[in-house]
């Protein structure tokens, strides 16, 4: 099934006249990856986004689908156990987008610090071990000082003891939405961005069986009916419950994550480094290289503004600037170097104890003497085959803090998720991560398949949720990069260079011959490669790309990493757009208008 402005009437049409099995609210990964388990099952299955799919918090990470070493800091034992292995589904479901790229973590010899060279190795076996990858070409290292200067050169050499080398992979996050989004469509289900849920319908007797729905392009209300809704908004959750007076369900507490790009002559790192900050706040930040561009992030603070326009402040650009400069002292970035950038809100738990990441003050996570030597005791039994698997684990579920508050900082606040049933039936799914998706909506799928079994006795299909591939990855996810050289030669038999063949290839994945197949019906458009025609087409018809931002920002990287490419490419793309679009002068001075305030806002102009 084709998603594209042109089959929205169908949809909508469909939206009104149909009854569904599951009627899913909210777009993001979350939302798409139930939507996709539901129809695998064989529910009829409706998904609704507000906005354009993944607009918010699921196109706003640090774009890693990472095992979390990181939540070693407080030795979370089952965050780090969850995420290691759904890092290895996801890559198995989406191929094409998650790639493996190792993490270098820098130690320093500072009170604040959160590992030495002893524990980070103790973490980093413990991380492997949980990750499968113990005595593969991933398995983790350390290095000296000397050599961690010798890959980092700008990193700061004062009190660096050396550095780690584990496992991460980078991620696509806004394609792995819409990747899941279109397999469900194709499976059957029907799905609408920019569909806004402005109420929830119950029955006689009080049950939720469905929405009260706004085409948020035209203004006009209908009803979409479902045996069941599930909730599914991600920081948006709690509002959602506030308009149904029936319903009541976790408090969610969003905090702002921010990012910014520079260029990497201003800063060039060799693989993605994860640091503390060095300014004894016992956080730690990200710097990612990615397509010719470093950036870096991320900052955790309460949030209680506008959630579908969050923005970057001049406190956040502060703070990084600030520790990016503290650990790559001699690169001086300014503000003025920021090229992009982005915002998004955690969708985090408000009654969850649990420690982040980032943790919160210098001593906050800190774990007691002789909880860390039995861990060590337990983990060295672990490895000479003395001790069980369960028993690292109980060891580090009993770790006790050195320290604790009563009051959590942003930062502390569990990155864990819920799912709950309101006394009206209104299911809600909140919190989580962005790795931790596909195993959220099989947990969601439990439940759906008591629901249904007992309110309606129908049996779902049981599916593996762990081979169910999307979109673009129905390909052996043991040998991508011959898949993807496969690919690439598919492209560039339609004329397309090595080099931009490749990056469809990448983009797309199994879906590459169908983006190049529009080379038979057109050809590049004036100002634009073939690749980027090409490009914009299949998106434009196949991907529910409605604007010249859902194209330029979520369906491709061009805003956030290309934005000096974009430029004198800009008028191109929108006089194509309004081509295929059949725009009138208006509406195409409207998107350019919207396209030029989407860059500036991106680029940081307001603060600079």
């Amino acid at each position: 099934m084709s998603l594209s402005l042109k089959t929205r009437p169908s949809t909508l049409e469909n939206l009104k006249n149909e009854e569904y099995d599951l009627l899913v609210i909210g777009g993001g990964i979350t939302g798409a990856g139930v939507a996709l388990q539901a129809t695998a099952s064989g529910l009829k299955t409706a998904l609704l986004e507000m906005q354009d799919f993944a607009e918010g918090t699921s196109s706003r990470s640090t774009k890693l689908v990472h095992g979390g070493i990181r939540y070693l800091k407080t030795f979370d034992v089952g965050v780090v156990a969850d995420t290691v292995t759904e890092r290895a589904v996801v890559q198995g479901i989406a191929p094409h987008i998650p790639r493996p790229f190792p993490m270098l973590l820098p130690i320093y010899d500072d009170p604040s610090s959160t590992f030495d060279m002893f524990s980070v190795k103790i973490a980093m076996d413990l991380y492997d071990r949980l990750a499968g990858v113990t005595g593969t070409q991933y398995a983790n290292y350390t290095i000296s000082a000397q050599e961690a200067l010798q890959r980092e050169p700008n990193l700061k050499s004062e009190k660096l003891l050396g550095a780690g080398v584990y496992l991460d992979f980078v991620n696509n996050d806004a394609r792995l939405v819409i990747e899941n989004v279109k397999e469900a469509a194709e499976m059957g289900a029907t799905v609408a961005s920019r569909v806004k849920v402005v109420g929830i319908l119950h029955d006689e007797n009080g049950k939720a069986n469905g929405v009260k729905a706004q085409d948020v392009l035209t203004g006009k209300e209908f009803e979409v009916h479902a045996k069941v809704v599930m909730n599914t908004t991600g920081p948006w959750v709690s509002k959602l419950l506030n308009i149904d007076s029936k319903a009541e369900g976790p408090t969610i507490r969003p905090t702002k994550g921010v990012h910014l790009v520079i260029d990497a002559s201003r800063l060039s790192v060799p693989q993605p480094t994860y640091s503390d900050s060095g300014m004894g706040d016992g956080r730690m930040f990200f710097v990612v290289p990615r397509e010719g561009k470093t950036y870096f992030g991320t900052t955790d603070t309460d949030f209680d503004g506008d959630y579908a326009h969050p923005r970057v402040e001049q406190a956040d650009v502060d703070y990084l600037l600030k520790a990016i400069n503290n650990r790559f002292p001699g690169a001086d970035i300014t503000i003025n170097d920021i090229e992009a950038s982005w915002v998004g809100l955690r969708p985090l738990l408000s009654d969850n104890g649990s420690s982040d990441y980032n943790g919160g003050g210098a001593n906050v996570g800190k774990v007691s003497d002789e909880s860390f030597n039995n861990l060590i005791k337990i983990a060295n039994e672990y490895s000479d085959d003395k001790a069980s698997r369960s028993d690292v684990e109980k060891a580090i579920s009993s770790l006790e803090t050195a320290s604790a508050e009563k009051t959590l900082s942003p930062s502390q606040v569990s990155r864990g998720s819920s799912l709950d049933v309101a006394a009206d039936g209104l299911v809600t799914l909140s919190g989580g991560k962005i790795t931790d998706y596909r195993k959220m909506a099989a947990g969601a799928m439990d439940l759906l398949r008591q629901i249904f079994a007992e309110q309606y006795g129908m049996e779902l299909t049981e599916i593996d949720s762990k081979t169910l591939q999307v979109s673009g990855g129905h390909f052996d996810p043991t040998n991508v990069d011959a898949t993807m050289k496969f690919y690439q030669n598919i492209a560039m038999s339609k004329g397309i260079p090595a080099a931009e063949a490749l990056d469809l290839a990448n983009r797309y994945g199994s879906n590459t011959g169908r983006v190049v197949s529009y080379a038979d019906q057109v050809e590049a458009a004036p100002g634009l490669s073939l690749a980027d025609t090409l490009s914009l087409h299949y998106s434009v018809n196949e991907e529910a790309s409605y604007t010249l931002v859902d194209f330029l920002l979520r369906r491709t990287n061009y805003i956030l990493f290309h934005e000096d490419e974009l430029a004198p490419k800009k008028d191109a793309f929108v006089n194509e757009m309004a081509k295929i679009m059949g725009w009138s002068a208006q509406e195409k001075a409207a998107q350019k208008d919207a396209l030029e305030r989407e860059i500036s806002n991106t680029r940081l102009d307001y603060l600079k």
